[in-house]
């Protein structure tokens, strides 16, 4: 089978054909798009004092930039990677990547707030139809044998997105090329995006449509409106003074996802496709796992966003001094997860002293600005960042092999898909919850009060975080094991799997 550029194509599955030509090609184009995605979920801690300087907006403006594209990307993942199913993956991936340009586009020119949110939403429902379509071709276009390596380099891809784009945006707004300042940190897409657009209209492989598959629209719409009516009050109810539409939309969003249960339940009673399954949630280890993404992933998220508000608009730093400021951080988890194959025989005592080093570096990071006031420099933080990160990174590395451990193996896709989404979720409400105790404490204090108790805060998540690890299995999977077996696998036998299509690398 020969797609319209002449290049080879797979006509039957991978092992029972000869290896794609360009598959190695093709990983960099995917490898791009995931770029993207990376940068775009990094850049607007940093860039937020100067968006909201530059267009106006309230305190809620900061919390939106992240929230909104991070919950818009969480909605989109629970049925981006079935589109690719019906319509076939290229397709998907070449839509995902024109559209997310154009939102990259879009928030580069945008003029008033409520544009340039509308385009992060933009940016994270289109970036949810692309990201899983390339993870889905990877595991069809590489060999079993050359899937770890494949799927290897996310991990260095990753570590150095996330040291180099905080550096990168803040370069770009202090650079002001042209007279763009913030704007070039979307701008910057563009050239990304038409790479991984014409690449993979020549060099991804073009599948035959597979309509065997129904999508759940009805769960979607619940799950978008239970997560929208949870976050937009609690983002929203401060610069309002807490009025009681607040808490009745918060009321409504957990009575949504009450619905959405009965909903997906009802509808695999039926014998159709469920959005999640709903056997997951009778699982100790899954739903003790969805606990402690949200809440980690919440607290991390909020972390990034409140010490970046509070080194630029609490200690004056500028936008790159901010973004080099954070890299300490950043080293220790890519640290952390190059360590991770080595500590693995450790199972979840791995990730309880994750969290112990975790608060740790936290604590000392509390001490420090405490102790040094408004006179601390990014060197004096190196240390508790570093170890603020290693924790971080012990926590992360382990947790979706841990948590998949506890299911079946007919369940992994979709269990993978709904804690990827979960991930995205706790990212919104970290930018929500924790911009909303550092914004409501700087009503009455200064901005040191203000992230000190954000960062206390932080620590009491954290205590929750390492009660709910004790519900995970004790071991994940070793290669080459079957599904877990019964409740809670606490002897856990089995790997868990690449992750499939439908699922997002975590950040």
């Amino acid at each position: 089978m020969t797609d319209a550029v002449g290049l080879t194509t797979l006509a039957k599955p991978p092992g029972a054909a000869e290896p794609y030509r360009w598959r190695w090609v093709a990983l960099f184009v995917i490898l791009a798009a995931e770029v993207m995605d990376l940068l775009d979920s990094l850049v607007t801690n940093i860039a937020a004092p100067a968006i909201r300087q530059d267009i106006g907006g309230g305190e809620s403006t900061i919390q939106w930039l992240g929230a909104a594209y991070t919950l818009a990307m969480a909605i989109g993942l629970i049925t981006g990677g079935r589109l690719g199913d019906i319509f076939g993956r290229r397709r998907m991936f070449m839509l995902g990547a024109a559209g997310f340009t154009l939102g990259s586009l879009a928030c580069g020119v945008a003029q008033e707030p409520w544009q340039l949110i509308a385009a992060r939403i933009a940016q994270g429902l289109l970036g949810a139809v692309m990201l899983p379509q390339g993870l889905g071709i990877m595991k069809e276009i590489f060999s079993p044998s050359e899937q770890g390596t494949a799927f290897g380099l996310f991990g260095p891809v990753m570590g150095l997105s996330t040291v180099g784009g905080p550096i990168l945006a803040g370069w770009l707004i202090d650079a002001d090329f042209a007279g763009t300042g913030w704007r070039m940190i979307f701008l910057i897409n563009i050239p990304l995006g038409l790479f991984a657009l014409i690449g993979g209209r020549v060099f991804l492989p073009a599948q035959a449509e597979g309509r065997t598959v129904r999508l759940d629209l009805v769960g979607a719409l619940l799950a978008a409106l239970g997560a929208a009516t949870v976050i937009y009050p609690l983002v929203q109810g401060r610069e309002h003074d807490w009025p009681l539409w607040a808490f009745a939309l918060l009321a409504v969003g957990v009575a949504v996802f009450g619905v959405f249960g009965w909903y997906e339940a009802r509808r695999k009673a039926t014998g159709a496709d469920p959005l999640v399954e709903p056997s997951l949630f009778a699982k100790r280890g899954f739903s003790g796992g969805m606990v402690l993404g949200l809440i980690f992933f919440t607290a991390m998220t909020g972390f990034w966003l409140t010490f970046s508000l509070y080194t630029q608009l609490g200690l004056h730093y500028s936008p790159l001094k901010s973004g080099l400021a954070g890299v300490p951080a950043s080293i220790g988890m890519v640290i952390a997860f190059v360590t991770s194959q080595a500590l693995q025989r450790f199972g979840r005592k791995v990730m309880h002293a994750g969290l112990l080093v975790m608060v740790a570096g936290v604590l000392g990071l509390m001490y420090t600005l405490h102790s040094q006031g408004a006179g601390v420099t990014p060197w004096q933080t190196v240390p508790a960042l570093l170890v603020t990160g290693l924790g971080m990174g012990l926590v992360m590395a382990p947790f979706f092999g841990m948590v998949l451990a506890s299911v079946d193996t007919h369940e992994t896709g979709s269990a993978s898909g709904t804690l990827t989404a979960v991930q995205q979720l706790g990212g919104a409400l970290g930018s929500a919850i924790l911009g909303t105790v550092f914004f409501e404490r700087l009503k009455t204090a200064g901005f040191a009060n203000a992230e000190q108790l954000t960062l206390w805060f932080e620590i009491g998540m954290m205590a929750v975080v390492f009660a709910a690890i004790f519900l995970l299995p004790k071991h994940a999977r070793p290669e080459g094991a079957e599904g877990a077996h019964g409740e809670g696998a606490e002897g856990a036998d089995a790997p868990a799997e690449p992750r499939k299509e439908g699922e997002h690398q975590p950040v």
